[in-house]
């Protein structure tokens, strides 16, 4: 009874201390001013925010202050309105993620209140309308991320207008579905451009003219799994990959897709005069060799033209012609049907056998 009352005394001093230590475990990680967001998980260092399949209709209101990093992932944010973050003010956000977040419209303004802002992911999104003003207020946005969020329509011309006052130095355009190179979103300045898994066939000429505007003299990229086609079409580009193997970094791993005799082929390992001139349709030898068909025809057309001119000029000639031909093909069956005639007649040879009786 004894040891029980000591257990119990000494069991008494140490409670409360237990309490204490066991009391950070039931608030949320971060104690970051203005709390978590229920729907989101926090982590104090660095600042971390991270709402991940919470099916949210719009962005989180209550945000740490020193929030730095935010994730929103799996939600239904549809709509990024004038303002979205700006509930409070967010001066330390640098990075902010919004990947499958089903985004359609991105309104003016809707960055606003995140002056810190350097890095906007807004991957996989069905993005449908960006306004020209989406990506005002936010001066020191270096790298924007489009991967697969650019398949639901043609934005080329929207973006390249929120785009214009952007101070960019990376923009990644991966799974687009692009089957050219998107000059109008290339700023002066950039320096690293991700076209990776894209439709590209090869860069044209006047596609590889524009990488060398002064602003892009030092861009970088980036064009594996592009299905390119290892024809006569890819002469100029491979000579210019040849001359520039440093701005594309991932240049010796680039493969041909076609024609079916290079395909798998390292595209360094090929020489330009060796690529053959197949009549790929929508390629340069195919519209060639259409070209030449369409020419052939113009003559054959101008051919039968004239002999028709000729003919109707000519016609009395070739009447007269056409008669006499008649009249002299009637003068000879009749002569050999006269012929004919004399000699299926009996009576001159009973004349001459007569006298002999």
């Amino acid at each position: 009874m004894a040891r029980r009352q000591a257990w119990a005394a000494g069991t008494g001093r140490w409670l409360p201390w237990l309490g204490l230590a066991l009391l950070p475990l039931a608030v949320p990680p971060a104690a970051a001013p203005g709390g978590c967001p229920s729907a989101c998980y926090c982590v104090a260092t660095p600042e971390l925010v991270q709402c991940r399949y919470e099916m949210l209709e719009e962005p989180p209101r209550e945000l740490p202050v020193t929030v730095q990093n935010l994730s929103i992932a799996g939600s239904n944010l549809s709509v990024l309105p004038r303002a979205a973050f700006a509930a409070r003010p967010l001066p330390d956000l640098r990075l902010l993620r919004l990947r499958h977040d089903n985004i359609q419209t991105i309104e003016d303004m809707a960055l606003q209140g995140l002056p810190a802002l350097r890095t906007l992911d807004l991957s996989h999104n069905p993005l449908l309308s960006v306004a020209a003003g989406a990506f005002a207020d936010v001066p020191l946005l270096r790298t924007l991320q489009l991967n697969q969020a650019l398949l639901a329509a043609p934005l080329e011309e929207q973006l390249a207008l929120a785009m214009r006052n952007l101070t960019l130095r990376r923009l990644e355009l991966a799974g687009n579905a692009l089957r050219a190179l998107p000059a109008a979103l290339l700023p002066a300045g950039l320096e690293e451009l991700d076209l990776r898994n894209n439709s590209l066939q090869r860069l044209a000429a006047a596609e590889l003219r524009s990488l060398e505007a002064p602003g892009l003299r030092g861009l970088r990229l980036t064009l594996g799994a592009n299905p390119l086609s290892c024809d006569c079409a890819l002469r100029p580009f491979l000579a210019w990959l040849r001359a520039a193997t440093a701005r594309v970094s991932d240049a010796r791993g680039l493969r041909c897709a076609g024609p079916p005799p290079l395909r798998g082929a390292a595209l360094l390992r090929l020489r330009p005069e060796g690529l053959p001139c197949a009549a790929d349709e929508g390629g340069e030898p195919g519209r060639l060799e259409t070209a030449s068909y369409v020419f052939f025809g113009i003559v054959l057309a101008l051919i039968a033209i004239v002999f028709l001119m000729v003919l109707y000029l000519n016609r009395r000639g070739i009447k007269r012609w056409l008669h006499n031909l008649r009249e002299a093909c009637r003068d000879q069956m009749e002569g050999y049907h006269y012929r004919y005639e004399q000699d299926a007649d009996p009576r001159p040879t009973s004349t001459v056998s007569t006298p002999g009786l």
